[in-house]
């Protein structure tokens, strides 16, 4: 569905330069965690334990590692897909179930259990492509996220071969779960960014955070180079979802890494990036996922008949032109940085 390191430079943070009021400082936590990195900055306060903060961080890191985490052989997840007897956690269960909602809602165009046909097309751990038209059919049936559910603390798999991979939600989960932990020390104003997906609150020197997204464009591998476009956000969530970083070519055709559960195939269509806004980071980043696999067209259709969530979309023309398409609700507070033509 989404790779890891390159999906998370999908979009650069922007902290404005100002003058502090003197009541606030701007504090940076950065690091690494889930294959890429995650950046920080709060408004401090004298009463605030910048050190604990720091620890807290950490630890909650660390906990959904251990949980959600396919790339640590001891985490939940990996025992899981080993079908292991293993309970889950509160970690595991509140993303499963979020998981599920958004697999429905996007008609199952986003699925945690199409690893096998990532694997296959050469975007899993190792990059080997094995994938054979004749051996299709057999992929499929470890497909789909309907035939896996949750009872209670336990995952029951209709397929034994089925395996799971949270990595299209769980960076925007992880946003979600540091921002929680923010609200509950009272901190007013922060941005948290992981794996390149972003959730703001309150504001920089009185003014809206300022987020970038990069331009889609095949290599275009450092954050802030080559820019899209810039959106002031508060008090909401952004995730990008694009094919511009993660891809091969082979015999002159490009395989972008976002693959169509239904059809077994990676995606073929005009869309080279979407971003999401949506109150919390794990919908934005799922959905943003979802709509990499549904298209212009569908993507368009469902934003605009969504109240909770807008959409910026960029695409090209059958000349290899760039357009964008933006929600109203974005509208003012996007800014495009090119002469990209709005659809």
């Amino acid at each position: 569905m989404k790779s890891s390191i390159f999906t998370a430079l999908a979009i650069l943070v922007f902290l404005l330069q100002g003058c502090s009021s003197g009541k606030e400082e701007y504090i940076a936590i950065t690091g690494f965690t889930q294959g890429s990195t995650y950046s920080i900055k709060y408004g401090s306060r004298p009463s605030y334990d910048r050190d604990l903060i720091r620890s807290d961080v950490a630890d909650i890191l660390r906990s959904i590692d251990l949980s959600l985490s396919v790339y640590n052989d001891s985490s939940v997840i990996s025992r899981i897909n080993r079908n292991e007897d293993v309970s889950t956690d509160t970690l595991f269960n509140e993303v499963f179930h979020r998981a599920m909602k958004i697999s429905e809602a996007t008609g199952g165009a986003f699925d945690i259990t199409v690893m096998p046909l990532v694997k296959a097309w050469g975007f899993g751990p190792d990059r080997h492509k094995t994938f054979k038209p004749s051996g299709l059919d057999s992929l499929l049936n470890l497909v789909g996220y309907q035939k896996v559910e949750l009872r209670g603390n336990r995952i029951i798999k209709s397929v034994p071969g089925l395996s799971l991979d949270l990595n299209a939600i769980a960076q925007g989960f992880t946003v979600d779960i540091i921002c929680r932990y923010f609200d509950r020390k009272k901190i007013k104003n922060y941005v948290v960014e992981v794996g390149g997906e972003v959730r703001t609150k309150g504001t920089k020197n009185g003014e809206p955070w300022r987020i970038g997204i990069d331009r889609p464009e095949d290599n275009n591998m450092v954050p802030g180079e080559n820019l899209q476009a810039v959106l002031k956000l508060t008090n909401k969530a952004l995730a990008t979802s694009g094919n511009y970083r993660k891809f091969y070519i082979e015999n002159g055709v490009k395989y972008a890494h976002h693959i169509d559960p239904h059809t077994g195939y990676p995606t073929k269509n005009r869309v080279l990036s979407v971003s999401v806004v949506a109150d919390e980071c794990s919908t934005a980043d799922g959905m943003a996922t979802g709509f990499m696999v549904m298209g212009l067209e569908r993507s368009i259709a469902y934003i605009e008949n969504r109240t909770d969530i807008e959409g910026y979309i960029v695409y090209s023309d059958y000349k290899g032109n760039f357009l964008t398409w933006i929600s109203d609700g974005l509208r003012k507070d996007i800014e495009e940085e090119d002469s990209t033509v709005p659809h």
